[in-house]
């Protein structure tokens, strides 16, 4: 009879910092580079995993995007792509163990449009097929002192125009940024 040897604990692993463009499949990688090395794309889509550790990563996704812009426009743009994807974070189940959510880029001739889909509220009841629950921004969500709020009453400032599907079991969150930010808030001097 073979005798076992006594159970030995598992030894600790050390950690291991690896970049994040490991872990974008190579057929991906110009999404993430921050040049416009590419021809003109019309719809970009990545999916992303929903940890706040990717937020660099989703960074540099919405700076690509927006690259063959100024910086201003850059700038704008990655902040309010940011404001959509903190907001699947931390308000959908997509901030939770194994979620997911997709950003989606599309270039006009006018601007560049971006949607976040993710995986629906955390607490959402199911609605009829009829019924919406649209979401707003925070009457003082522009308030230096809020606590929170902020995202969409941005996304609600500086955005030519925003929206959402109203469906809370798979939300999805567009904005549309036109390229000419002359009459836009952006551009007021106090």
């Amino acid at each position: 009879m073979l005798a076992l040897a006594p159970e030995s604990p598992v030894p600790s692993l050390p950690e291991v910092t690896m970049s994040l463009s490991e872990l974008v499949p190579p057929r991906c990688r110009h999404y993430f580079t921050g040049r416009v090395d590419r021809a003109h794309y019309r719809v970009r889509r990545y999916d992303f995993v929903g940890s706040a550790q990717y937020m660099p990563l989703v960074r540099a996704f919405l700076d690509t995007c927006a690259a063959e812009r100024d910086d201003d426009y850059r700038y704008l743009f990655t902040l309010l792509g940011s404001e959509l994807a903190n907001n699947a974070l931390r308000h959908s189940r997509s901030g939770q163990p194994f979620g997911v959510y997709t950003l989606t880029c599309q270039r006009t001739r006018f601007g560049l449009r971006l949607a976040c889909r993710d995986q629906g509220a955390r607490d959402s009841r199911p609605l009829a097929l009829d019924q919406r629950s649209h979401l707003r921004p925070s009457p003082g969500g522009l308030d230096l002192a809020a606590e929170s709020g902020r995202g969409l009453a941005m996304i609600d400032a500086f955005a030519t125009s925003w929206g959402d599907n109203g469906i809370p079991d798979y939300r999805q969150v567009w904005f549309f940024l036109a390229y000419d930010l002359t009459n836009s808030l952006w551009n007021t001097q106090p």
